[in-house]
């Protein structure tokens, strides 16, 4: 085989960049001779890092495709692998003339690329729910990858460890276990669990186990809000990670070490997986299926709704029927097994 220059554009989402992992060792593990370049947001590359699956890491400083082409062009790709499913990812390396381009099938941009998959479809036309390590590892096949490992994996930067610890230096003299809450969700509202049963898991969990509660939240407005809520109904005081900010690296140290970190289904629920953490994970809105990872140490509830999964970033209901139906007493009980068989 000839000395490759592979361009990986890697997916947006934390939690599906997280979900692609298994896909990205296995291209490594193929093409362990030839340069791999991954292209993803600043973010990505911060949940990512530090990592062996690529050589050189390229910035995505533009959406607009013909930027972007602009920038690829220059570097003479062999390969451009498209774990990225948008139209504009398919347009700029068309433009930048790379030769092989391999990617789904979807959003329009088939006659852009050069090797095709098609995503599985249900007979009314949907895409059919298929976990996205699956649909990750597909492509990886299809460049003729061993894909037997499907496990996510995620490294630590040690000097993480130390930021984390001079932040939050509780964390290292917790006498109970320690438990991360993630009340949030990027994906829409529908997807969260009510605020004060949060705060109640957190204040049962405190009062048996002597649990130290860490609230983690994302920048944004919204998710502060829901940290507040959380903070101001619990009755003892729980580390607030809206006040206390850390950094990405930082907070992946932070997950590394907690005994159990319960969550809606979100990006960080990845990262817990990923580092083999003890997890509870709330459905409501969406299908499991989409995200399932087979992990052993993961309990998921699942709400309970005629109306689940309906996929809809938004409730449209009068009640949020099935995130309500997920009680204070389900979520304590998977916490109480998982913590003692710890």
């Amino acid at each position: 085989m000839q000395d490759e220059n592979i361009l990986v554009w890697l997916p947006s989402p934390i939690g599906d960049a997280v979900l692609c992992t298994p896909a990205l060792r296995a291209i490594r593990q193929h093409f362990k001779s030839h340069k791999i370049s991954f292209l993803a947001k600043p973010v990505v590359r911060q949940v990512l890092s530090p990592g062996s699956f690529n050589d050189v890491w390229l910035e995505q400083q533009s959406d607009n495709p013909f930027v972007t082409a602009k920038n690829l062009g220059v570097r003479k790709f062999t390969y451009a692998i498209l774990f990225k499913n948008s139209l504009g990812s398919a347009i700029a390396t068309f433009l930048a003339k790379i030769p092989m381009r391999i990617g789904y099938a979807r959003e329009g941009r088939g006659v852009m690329l050069t090797d095709k998959l098609y995503p599985p479809k249900l007979p009314n036309g949907k895409f059919k729910p298929v976990s996205m390590i699956d649909y990750y590892l597909a492509i990886a096949s299809w460049l003729g990858c061993d894909t037997t490992n499907r496990n996510p994996e995620l490294l630590i930067e040690p000097e993480n460890k130390q930021g984390l610890q001079a932040k939050l230096p509780e964390i290292t003299n917790a006498d109970g276990p320690i438990v991360i809450i993630v009340p949030g969700g990027a994906f829409g509202p529908s997807k969260c669990w009510l605020s004060e049963r949060f705060a109640q898991t957190a204040d049962r969990l405190i009062s048996k186990y002597s649990a130290t509660i860490v609230v983690s939240v994302s920048p944004s407005p919204a998710e502060k809000q829901i940290a507040r809520q959380i903070c101001g109904s619990s009755k003892h005081k729980l580390i607030n990670l809206a006040e206390r900010p850390v950094s990405i690296g930082e907070l992946k140290s932070l997950f590394s070490i907690a005994d159990l970190v319960i969550s809606n289904d979100t990006g960080p629920r990845h990262i817990a997986i990923a580092l083999q953490r003890k997890v509870i994970s709330l459905f409501g809105p969406n299908n499991p299926a989409w995200t399932n990872t087979g992990y052993k140490d993961e309990i998921q509830i699942i709400g309970d709704a005629p109306c689940a999964p309906c996929g809809k970033p938004v409730c449209k209901k009068a009640e949020h029927l099935c995130m309500q139906s997920i009680t204070v007493e389900m979520v304590y009980n998977a916490a109480e097994k998982l913590l003692e068989n710890n």
